[in-house]
């Protein structure tokens, strides 16, 4: 990559070079252990002038998601948050009106998590999800779903068929594609002259405040401030309308952008957020210079921790095999001897291993056979909802640790 691809400059400089790992999602079946892996550099860049943070496109979305291990419905606390939003839009906009017949498109709905809502409210609706196993549950939920990558043509083709959408919702997917000035164009071309887009993505202001390098993995191409996104909103002819800060994914923000002749003016909400993020350093290069200092010691912690705990003859497990865990895991050089299974709620990863470190992958009740001293928690974001879940591990004196932002060790209670 020598060039952004937002803006077309040259002009990128390192941020965090993670080194080579396997795509984070593609987790092996036993017959391939003995088989080689694909690495490929995962080096964050940001632009010196639109500022958009970024790793090289090195592997196609046809590749990550077009079987795709990750079903949103297994999170507890993500589907409450889709059924939250959901009544929160259909009352900002109105979409259960008697006057209108109102029509929402969600762009990457997975398995229909969060369009399962708008079925159920008798509000029509669409996914547009490239993977094909994911659309074909969310079909089997009964939600409407098109097994397709949103580009402009597809976008003037769903807009054609269906008439445009009041709301566009994309949710965790603007950082997971290259061609970001294209799937905007696609956005416009999908919502309404008078609509609204609803976009939920990873905030840059945390991830580098919190030291959640781990978020940063070949399936994510950019990492944006609320600054970086109203630029490439713009290319697709979308204006900046308001934003929210999410507590999802350890730190999001919640962008409501219009077609530019709707727009109106920006809440204050969104100066507010442009003022914290110039404030850290976001806007120029100073927020950057020491992050990757910071990402040296959450690995030095997280190895003396586990390599002590061996050597004391404790036993350490790990919870959940998300993308995140599998760049922790990797950056860091943690094998099965220092972690010899991680657990998952998602019965497609069981049997399998976790790319590049092959670390197997269990059921979760294997932890309440084995009653290990702690537990590894690698999705670190739903740190409330596994604290709870896994409060039975109290029976025995088992405890919970958090690598992200520091390590922690959380004594649990029943």
């Amino acid at each position: 990559m020598t060039r952004c691809r937002l803006c077309g400059s040259e002009a990128l400089t390192s941020v965090v070079d993670l080194g080579a790992t396997p795509p984070c999602e593609s987790f092996l079946a036993a017959d391939q252990l003995d088989q080689p892996e694909p690495t490929y550099p995962l080096h964050l860049r940001v632009c010196t002038d639109c500022r958009l943070a970024q790793i090289p496109p090195l592997i196609t979305p046809e590749d990550t998601f077009t079987q795709y291990a990750y079903f949103s419905s297994f999170s507890t606390s993500w589907v409450e948050h889709a059924r939250t939003f959901v009544a929160d839009a259909v009352r900002r906009l109105a979409l259960d009106s008697a006057e209108r017949d109102a029509f929402v498109v969600e762009v990457a709905s997975n398995d229909g998590y969060l369009l399962r809502h708008l079925v159920d409210r008798g509000i029509r609706c669409l996914g547009i999800e490239p993977s094909v196993n994911v659309g074909v549950a969310a079909r089997d939920a009964g939600v409407p779903t098109r097994t397709e990558f949103l580009d402009p043509a597809t976008g003037s083709a769903v807009r054609a068929e269906h008439g445009a959408a009041d709301l566009v919702v994309a949710n965790n997917v603007y950082a997971h594609i290259p061609d970001v000035v294209g799937f905007t164009r696609g956005l416009r071309a999908l919502v309404a002259d008078d609509g609204w887009v609803s976009i939920e993505v990873q905030h840059l202001l945390t991830l580098i405040e919190q030291n959640q390098y781990d978020t940063i993995y070949h399936e994510h191409f950019q990492y944006y401030t609320v600054a970086s996104a109203a630029r490439a909103l713009a290319t697709g002819g979308l204006a900046l309308v308001d934003v929210e800060l999410l507590p999802t994914h350890g730190g999001s923000i919640r962008l409501w952008a219009r077609p530019t002749g709707a727009a109106g003016e920006p809440t204050p909400r969104v100066a507010e957020l442009l003022d914290r993020e110039k404030a850290a350093g976001l806007h120029e290069l100073s927020g950057y210079t020491e992050f990757s200092a910071r990402v040296a010691k959450v690995r030095r912690d997280l190895l003396r921790f586990l390599i002590e705990a061996a050597e004391r003859g404790e036993t350490v497990v790990g919870y959940g095999a998300p993308g995140k865990g599998n760049t922790l895991l990797n950056h860091c050089g943690i094998r099965p001897d220092l972690l010899p299974y991680t657990v998952d709620r998602n019965p497609y990863k069981h049997g399998r291993f976790t790319p590049g470190t092959r670390i197997p992958i269990l059921p979760p009740e294997q932890i309440g056979t084995d009653r290990p001293d702690y537990v590894l928690i690698l999705p670190w974001n739903l740190r409330t909802e596994l604290i709870e879940q896994l409060s039975y591990v109290h029976a025995w004196g088992g405890r919970l640790v958090f690598p992200i932002p520091e390590l922690s060790i959380v004594e649990v209670t029943s």
